[in-house]
């Protein structure tokens, strides 16, 4: 198991309204206009779960559910279609009333002669998603 750590992001918003947002995927019709429409597309989703299709290195239809949430603390995530399966946690830490930090670890089932091809994008695209949650209204 290979494991993908964010770094920590501070947003200046409750944690409370920060878990609000990110445990409920109706929520990404504001974060679909961002996503680039040459490499995404047929982007679906519902309150628990989100599909899509990735036009970039061979990815194609990923499928992700949310499968367990612990209010105003972790939004666990998990694939359930996808190239190589992985659970993602986003984990939401108050720091004081009026702002927290958040964290994304990602654990993924790399097979071994991908590892090397696969890491640095996956680590970009971590660091990326950090920074794009951490800058969303709240």
């Amino acid at each position: 198991m290979n494991e993908f750590v964010s770094p920590i992001k501070y947003i200046n918003a409750p944690a409370q309204d920060v878990y609000a947002k990110l445990s409920d995927w109706n929520n990404l019709a504001q974060v679909a206009p961002l996503l680039p429409s040459d490499k995404v597309q047929d982007f679906q989703y519902d309150a628990d779960s989100c599909s899509f299709q990735v036009n970039a290195m061979g990815v194609g239809k990923i499928a992700l559910r949310i499968i367990d949430r612990e209010p105003f603390k972790t939004i666990k995530i998990s694939s359930e279609a996808s190239p190589i399966a992985f659970t993602l946690w986003i984990q939401i830490k108050e720091k004081d009333e009026a702002s927290c930090y958040i964290k994304l670890t990602l654990r993924a089932d790399i097979p071994f002669m991908l590892k090397a091809m696969v890491s640095k994008p996956l680590q970009e695209g971590m660091d990326k998603i950090a920074e794009t949650l951490a800058h969303l209204p709240y």
